[in-house]
């Protein structure tokens, strides 16, 4: 594989590692998705007397006190609005179907979300997935802008860039200005997620792999759609978002090193 410099010219070659050798595997991909997905689930729930803090009664017997027995009134749980001596004014509470009464199967705080996978298939999703972001096919069916001369990896210095409007630069040169003004378009989501804290609907860009702690993971994601991670913090929802594999990722030259030399998710 080439690694190329900020102007995009061929530096050297490297040879990639063995984790990019792993085959295509999209129903794992998909799996070990959803597992962290399911894992980032907040518990939520109604609370536990919600619709059942009103002093209403049922009651099936033909001579009780406080009964509806006898007065064409469906059997109901019901609380007492008014009285007339023995009469009772009943408005329906409690059920589902009443006014302020329960929900009929409402959202338990108690459910539990987590799900698990093997340790052998989340290392071997993550594989796949890596060898998937080197699959153009696969890329373009992401919708991604690719440069003409991709795939490449970058020389480290562009680790220690530390303004946004120089890294904006560098992969504009590089060929990722389509791709950047792509993601930079966003879009009202439809429906109630619009008033509930998730006004716009983001896309998903480039993702830029490093070694380690660097100046760019504080400016490259000023930019919308690029994110950026360390090599070992690498999981598959970030090369497969919505389980979908092949998102154009840009690796750094040590990246690749420390990912052979440190046999990360073999």
């Amino acid at each position: 594989m080439k690694v190329v410099n900020f102007e995009g010219n061929k530096v050297k070659e490297i040879i990639l590692p063995r984790q990019f050798s792993e085959p295509y595997h999209p129903n794992l991909i998909k799996r070990a998705v959803w597992t962290i997905q399911n894992n980032d689930r907040h518990p939520y729930g109604s609370k536990e007397r919600a619709g059942l803090r009103y002093s209403s009664t049922l009651s099936k017997r033909r001579k009780d006190y406080k009964g509806s027995y006898g007065k064409g009134l469906s059997r109901t749980p019901r609380k007492v609005m008014w009285r007339r001596g023995t009469q009772f004014g009943f408005m329906g509470a409690t059920a589902p179907g009443t006014v302020g009464g329960r929900k009929a199967h409402p959202p338990k705080a108690e459910k539990v979300f987590i799900k698990k996978i093997n340790k052998k298939e989340k290392r071997k999703a993550i594989r796949s997935a890596l060898s998937a972001t080197f699959n153009i096919e696969l890329i373009k069916k992401r919708n991604h802008n690719i440069p003409e001369n991709f795939p490449f990896i970058i020389e480290d210095k562009i680790e220690s860039v530390e303004k946004t409007r120089d890294i904006r630069k560098i992969l504009f040169d590089l060929g990722f200005e389509k791709e950047i003004k792509r993601c930079g378009k966003k879009k009202v989501r439809a429906g109630k997620g619009k008033t509930r804290g998730r006004k716009y609907k983001k896309k998903k860009g480039l993702l830029i792999v490093v070694s380690g702690r660097c100046n760019l993971m504080k400016s490259a994601p000023n930019i919308p759609g690029i994110d950026v991670i360390e090599v070992k913090n690498i999981n598959s929802e970030l090369l497969a978002p919505g389980t979908h594999a092949g998102r154009l990722t840009l690796y750094t030259e040590s990246s690749m090193e420390k990912l052979e030399k440190e046999k990360l998710f073999m």
